[in-house]
């Protein structure tokens, strides 16, 4: 397992951890399907009423789609699967309310998940950094989550600099992208206060909100993600130059 699920019955939260520390906490296809089951069982689970999302260790909170990952692809142009598009509790109807706690690297596919998340806690080692277009690929369903998390020009900045500038938690808490930056490894106590709070309020009036505030953006999300597959078919480099660039890029980081 690397997914990692506890549940507080008195206080009403439960903590879902992604628990690869050795791989930065990195999605492979398991930890997926882990994260889609988490979410289905704790929408029916009626004594948790607030989720923290986190992830294990000091060095990352996620670093997106694990490299090592096969992901298998129709023999079609028309035809993409995303294996990460239905990740987060959003997408799989979870309506209680979901508080990212963030410690270290926050980046690339991390983004599906925090940009389902209601607000974010950041330690102050935390980073957040979108590295497609070093390696040669659009950041599509990434950009267009931060885009109504962030101010334009700041989602851009992030998109377009690819991996050699990354958002400081200071500076994410000064665009609104971070709600609160706690003392060094208080990102995860926060992330429980709150939760705690609002697990303490009435259920029903929580998880109204909840919807309420994501029914502000969902149409504007579903309309942009109708034309992510072709952007990002007609934009990415064949697989093996994406490899080739990370190669490339890793062993000159290693030798600076």
């Amino acid at each position: 397992m690397s997914l990692d699920v506890t549940t507080d019955k008195d206080s009403g939260v439960a903590v879902v951890t992604l628990d690869r520390p050795d791989r930065l906490n990195a999605i492979d296809l398991a930890t997926r399907d882990e994260l889609v089951e988490a979410w289905r069982q704790l929408r029916f689970d009626d004594t948790v009423r607030a989720v923290i999302l986190t992830g294990a260790g000091e060095r990352a909170f996620c670093t997106g789609l694990d490299r090592d990952a096969v992901v298998p692809q129709p023999n079609s142009p028309y035809m993409t699967d995303d294996p990460l598009l239905r990740v987060g509790p959003k997408s799989n109807d979870l309506w209680k309310p979901v508080v990212a706690a963030v410690t270290g690297m926050a980046c690339g596919g991390a983004f599906y998940l925090l940009g389902e998340a209601d607000f974010l806690i950041a330690d102050p080692t935390a980073t957040f950094f979108d590295p497609h277009t070093t390696y040669g690929m659009v950041s599509a369903y990434e950009s267009m989550l931060m885009a109504l998390r962030m101010p334009y020009g700041e989602a851009a900045r992030m998109a377009l600099m690819g991996s050699a500038e990354r958002l400081s938690a200071r500076r994410a808490h000064e665009i609104g992208l971070v709600s609160e930056v706690t003392a060094p490894g208080g990102a995860l106590a926060a992330a429980v206060d709150c939760a705690a709070v609002l697990a303490g309020y009435p259920a029903q009036g929580v998880q109204g909100t909840v919807r309420a505030l994501w029914a502000a953006r969902e149409a504007a999300l579903t309309q942009a993600f109708a034309q992510a597959p072709h952007l990002i078919a007609l934009g990415n480099l064949p697989g093996e130059r994406q490899t080739e660039l990370f190669r490339t890029r890793r062993r000159d980081h290693r030798l600076r």
